[in-house]
């Protein structure tokens, strides 16, 4: 795999060209730029086979990464080539400093780093490869995290609607205490008046009876 690998590359924002480079002549810069303004949406990584090339884009938020490759090349190396340049671009350009920078302003600055990660890239395309692989490894146990993260919050979700039915009818059924306590006070005080009042007509009587006895007997 020669030098040739990777052609072209560029970093924008939206699409505007914020720094380039490339040692070779042809048309690849201006497809790869009408491809920038035709990418898909809710799709970070995006690759465009034509005349032997690889277009290849990188999104990360606000800014779209692209390199050119031949297609011997691959997919692999390509990619591995544009997280290194977003890796660095994010050094040197973090924090809002490239949101407003004019087109192809960042070129002078920042076109030798995407020279040398070219270079490095073609002369190491195992070290490439395998940290690949073990990304998409990572990335594959972070799925299956997230997948069984997912069930246990859904079988969190049925055991709080469960655990929200116990606590509403102990709910009710304290209500239901609090009713048939008040109940059963009110009845006690009912019952209680009642049997004040019988007191209270049973000692009328009885004075009633002694008064009349005490007449007869004339006991005053």
């Amino acid at each position: 795999m020669g030098q040739k690998s990777l052609i072209y590359s560029f970093v924008a924002r939206g699409t505007v060209i914020l720094a380039e480079y490339t040692e070779f002549k042809g048309n690849f810069s201006t497809v790869a730029q009408q491809c920038l303004q035709k990418l898909p949406a809710n799709q970070p990584r995006f690759t465009y086979n034509c005349d032997g090339h690889t277009f290849n884009y990188y999104i990360d938020t606000e800014f779209t990464y692209c390199v050119v490759a031949v297609e011997a090349a691959g997919r692999t190396l390509p990619m591995g080539f544009l997280e290194r340049v977003k890796d660095e671009f994010n050094k040197k350009y973090g924090g809002g400093k490239a949101s407003t920078a004019a087109a192809k302003s960042l070129s002078k600055s920042f076109g030798p780093k995407m020279k040398e990660e070219m270079a490095y890239c073609v002369a190491h395309p195992e070290e490439i490869d395998k940290i690949a692989k073990v990304k998409a490894q990572v990335d594959e146990v972070k799925g299956v995290m997230m997948g069984n993260i997912e069930k246990v919050l859904d079988r969190g979700e049925k055991i709080e609607l469960l655990v929200d039915k116990t606590d509403n009818l102990r709910n009710q059924a304290n209500d239901f205490k609090k009713q048939g306590t008040k109940m059963k006070r009110k009845m006690w005080i009912q019952n209680m008046k009642i049997k004040l009042i019988v007191v209270g007509i049973v000692i009328v009587l009885i004075l009633v009876v002694i008064m009349s006895i005490c007449n007869q007997l004339r006991c005053f």
